[in-house]
C-alpha cells in the first residue's frame, strides 16, 4: 500500500476540512443553502458542548500518561464476561466489502493492482486505501481529532501529529493486542418498525433507552456499542447517498454516563449540525472521554442474526493493522454469538 500511514486531512485541517474529510455532507456542514449561516438542528448548543468537554472529561482518570482512554474499561473480567456470550459459535463480520467505484459516499474508492507471475503461477497485489471518511470500515485512533489544540488527556495536537511522522502518541497501536469485549447492537430501525432510518435522521438518548428496554439489555462499562441506521439496506435499494442518519449531539453525555469503551455505526456516527462545533459526538468521544470509534460498519448481517437468536449482545473481537504512528486502521470486527 502506498504511504499507508499518511495523516488524513481530517486531523490536520480546520474544522470544516475535518468535517469534509470524515464525510459530513456539505449541506449538513453549511446549513440551509449555499452561503447560508449554519443552522443549529441539534438539541444542544456549542456552549453546552464546550462545557461537557471539560466537566465530563476522562482526562487524568487513568493517569496523566494514559494512552488507552476508555479501553482501560476492558478489563480481564470484562473479557471473560464477553467470552461467556459465545454460546452458539456463530460468527458474523461487522465490516462492509471495500467499495471499488467512486460515488457520493465513496470519494476515495479502494485501489488495487494485481500482478501475475505467469511462469510461477503466482498473483501478487498492491493495495491503496484512504480509509478515513465515509467509505471504508475503520477504527479511529485517539490522535485522529483534536479540540482547541488538544487530544485526549490534554496531549498537544501540534506536538503529537505531523504529516511526516503521523502520531507519536495515542496512535492505533494502542490496540496492538486486539480487542475482546461485549458488543451491543442498537437496531433503531427495528425499534421504529422501518427497514432503515431516513436520510439525516437523528438518534437520541431516549431512543437508545427505549431499545434497551425492548431488547432486554443495558449498556455498561467497557461495552462496545454499535448503532444500526440501515445505511447499507438503504443504499442497496435507493443507491449511494451522503446525508447519513446518526446520533444527535445531545447524545454525547451518555457516553460518559454509561462508560462506553468503544462506539460505532454503519455511517460516520454524527448527524445534524451544531454551528461552531462540527462532529460533536466524534469530538466528544475521541477527545473528552477517550472512546475509539468504528466508522462505516455493515450491521445488516449481525442484525439479522441477532433478531433470529433474539440476542442483542455478543462477544466482539477486532484487531487493527499495527500501523506505526497510525491515526486509525481499516478493520474487520467479528461478532461471536
Amino acid at each position: 500500500m502506498k504511504n499507508p500511514n499518511r495523516v488524513q486531512a481530517s486531523v490536520i485541517g480546520a474544522a470544516a476540512v475535518i468535517a469534509a474529510a470524515i464525510g459530513v455532507p456539505a449541506a449538513q456542514q453549511a446549513g440551509q443553502g449555499r452561503g447560508a449561516a449554519p443552522v443549529n438542528d441539534s438539541r444542544t448548543t456549542k456552549e453546552e458542548l464546550d462545557k461537557w468537554m471539560k466537566e465530563l472529561s476522562n482526562w487524568g482518570r487513568w493517569g496523566k500518561d494514559d494512552q488507552r482512554g476508555a479501553a482501560n474499561l476492558i478489563t480481564p473480567a470484562k473479557r471473560k464476561q464477553a467470552l461467556a456470550l459465545a454460546r452458539t459459535g456463530e460468527t458474523v463480520s461487522l465490516a462492509h466489502d471495500t467499495l471499488m467505484d467512486k460515488a457520493v459516499d465513496a470519494a476515495t474508492p479502494f485501489e488495487h493492482r494485481t500482478t501475475i507471475m505467469a511462469e510461477r503461477g503466482i498473483a501478487v497485489e498492491q493495495q491503496q486505501v484512504s480509509f478515513h471518511g465515509s467509505t471504508f470500515t475503520h477504527l479511529d485512533a485517539l490522535c485522529h481529532i483534536s479540540y482547541q489544540g488538544q487530544l485526549y488527556n490534554g496531549v498537544s495536537f501540534q506536538k503529537t501529529v505531523s504529516e511526516a511522522g503521523g502520531c507519536n502518541n495515542l496512535a492505533i497501536t494502542t490496540f496492538k493486542d486486539g480487542i475482546v469485549t461485549r458488543g451491543i447492537l442498537l437496531d433503531i430501525p427495528r425499534l421504529k418498525g422501518v427497514p432503515y432510518l431516513d436520510a439525516g435522521a437523528k438518534v437520541y438518548i431516549e431512543d437508545v433507552e427505549a431499545w434497551e428496554k425492548k431488547a432486554g439489555i443495558k449498556i455498561g462499562p467497557g461495552d462496545a456499542v454499535f448503532l444500526r441506521t440501515g445505511r447499507w439496506a438503504r443504499r442497496a435499494k435507493e443507491g449511494p447517498f451522503a446525508n447519513f442518519a446518526g446520533f444527535d449531539a445531545s447524545f454525547a453525555p451518555f457516553l460518559k454516563r454509561r462508560d462506553f469503551s468503544l462506539i460505532g455505526s454503519d455511517a460516520v456516527l454524527d448527524a445534524g449540525n451544531v454551528p461552531g462545533f462540527p462532529l460533536a459526538v466524534h469530538t466528544f468521544a475521541l477527545v473528552a472521554v477517550g472512546v475509539n470509534i468504528f466508522d462505516n460498519l455493515d450491521l445488516e448481517a449481525v442484525a439479522e442474526t441477532a433478531a433470529r437468536l433474539n440476542r442483542w449482545e455478543f462477544m466482539l473481537t477486532a484487531a487493527p493493522v499495527r500501523v506505526t504512528n497510525g491515526t486509525g486502521s481499516p478493520i474487520n470486527p467479528i461478532a461471536v454469538f
